[in-house]
Formats: structure tokens, sequence, C-alpha cells
């Protein structure tokens, strides 16, 4: 039987990808110490893999596919097929930057003062690439792992991925540049990409998956209207939007069925109330396909 192998983020991706695949309709289970999780697709085989690593693993074959970021893919020069882009991380849903940062007190406040310095971090070959660009000479010094704490004692800087800069702050650090923003992708070997097999199941993966995350920033109405109110209830709601409208059995009522973004939803919700909509309900999405 044809099998897709899919590598897992391992780390701080980790218990996001799993919940993610979890609203896709896939069950995946992890047990201790294992780094082969099950998945309730028998066409599936899954492996956890840390996302540094993933793209050289599906580059050279020995996965078809995975999700890593971005920034290992260029970091270790992957030769790779992007399936899709999935916007997500370990706590919100935005790009993850990499940043020069120093300690509050340094006098480093840009590339050039990074002369002669000492810096840490995992991402070695993207440092090496931004000094190279400002023609700047440092030690650039591989970091395996709690980066924050190094300077000022053991190194001058650091190049650093955050999300929300808290734990840059937490350890007395403030960013001085960004090298690259970064998103999580869906990548394939570029011979699994061919397969007819193999590719149906990745377009599949990165439907379901995109419909997810379509689905975090909206939400569903459902509202009655009266017939003599239907035009203004439909002007409040956004232009962009295509509401389901349909009879009751009164046929002076109508019953409408929309998706709008959530973040307008407590502002439109009282307007639909005051044009004449009853009976109004939100509803959480799983799933949007656009």
């Amino acid at each position: 039987m044809a099998v897709l192998r899919l590598g897992l983020p391992k780390g701080s991706l980790e218990e996001t990808t799993v919940d993610m695949f979890r609203r896709a309709g896939y069950k995946i289970d992890i047990q201790s110490r294992s780094y082969y999780p099950s998945i309730d697709d028998k066409e599936i085989e899954c492996v956890l893999i840390r996302a540094q690593e993933m793209s050289r693993y599906v580059e050279e074959g020995l996965l078809d596919c995975g999700l890593t970021g971005h920034d290992w893919i260029v970091e270790n020069g992957s030769d790779v097929v992007e399936i899709a882009e999935l916007v997500y991380g370990k706590v919100g849903r935005k790009p993850l930057r990499w940043v020069l940062a120093a300690p509050n007190d340094s006098d480093i406040h840009g590339p050039k003062d990074l002369a002669g310095k000492r810096i840490a971090t995992e991402a070695v070959g993207m440092t090496k690439r931004y000094l190279a660009k400002h023609g700047v000479e440092a030690t650039v010094e591989f970091s395996w792992g709690a980066t924050e704490v190094k300077p000022p004692h053991l190194a001058d800087a650091i190049v650093e991925i955050t999300e929300t800069g808290s734990s840059l702050r937490a350890n007395n650090l403030r960013i001085v540049d960004t090298l690259c923003e970064t998103t999580t992708r869906f990548i394939a070997n570029k011979d699994a990409a061919k397969d007819e097999f193999k590719r149906a199941k990745m377009d599949k993966l990165a439907l379901l998956l995109k419909a997810v995350l379509a689905a975090e920033s909206r939400i569903g109405l459902m509202l009655n209207v009266h017939k003599d109110n239907l035009d203004a209830v439909l002007n409040i709601l956004p232009a962009l939007q295509r509401p389901t409208v349909a009879n009751l059995s009164d046929k002076d009522w109508f019953s409408l069925t929309t998706v709008i973004d959530e973040y307008v939803a407590r502002d439109i919700i009282p307007q639909l109330m005051q044009a004449g909509a009853e009976g109004l309900v939100e509803y959480a999405l799983n799933k949007v396909v656009l």
C-alpha cells in the first residue's frame, strides 16, 4: 500500500501542529519518548523531526513532506517544493522574526557596531550573510539553546527568533535589527510532489490545514429578519460577504446565514438588532475553505 511519509515539527510548534491537524480531521497520538506518532489515516506515516532539520530530510527523500519554517529552508539551502504557507506559531498567528538583540546597556545600536564582537545564534548561515551584507567582520558561534542568557558574559549579542519579544525583554535584551520574517511552510520532496498519489494526499492536507487557519479569524452568523427590514440588515453586513437568504414558513420572514471576520462582530451585531434582526446566533467555525 502506498504511504505518505510526513514530518511533524518537534519542539515549540509540536502541540500547536497536532491541534491544527485535529481540527482538520486527523487524530495524531504522540506517545512519550516516541518519535513516531500514530495518525488515524493508514495512508500516512508520521515522524517527529526538529524544524531545523526538516528541510534536509525532505530534500533527500527520507521524508515525502513536512512542516518547517521558511527560515530553516533558507538556512539549510534546501531544494524543495512548497505546497502551502501556513501562518501559525506557538502563541499567535503572525510571522516570526529573526532579530539581532543586545543587552539594554550595550553600545550595539546597529550592524556596524558588531565589528569584532561575538554573536551567538542557531542561525549561523543567516547571521554570516547579514554581516557580509553590511561589510562587518565578527565571530559567529552556534548556540545549542538558551541563547537569550548568553549576553553579556558569553556573547556580545545574539540573533534569535521571536514571536512576541517577551523572552528577550525578560532577559534584559533589546531588539537592534530584524534579519528576516518567517512563516511555517508545508514542503515536499521534488520526486514526491510528482507522484500522483502523494501529491493528492499533500494537496488534501494543505487545503484542510489552510481551512482551519482561515476559520480562526471568522465566525458564522444566523439571524431572522422581516421582509420590511431585509434591505436595512443586508446593508449593515460587510460589502464583500454574500449571505444566504432563505424564506421561512412565514413568507414575510427570511433567514440569513453568513460568515464574517470575528473582529467586526462586536460592532455589527448591535447594529443588526437595531435594524430589525431577531433570533441572532453567533457560532464558531472549524474550517473555512476559501
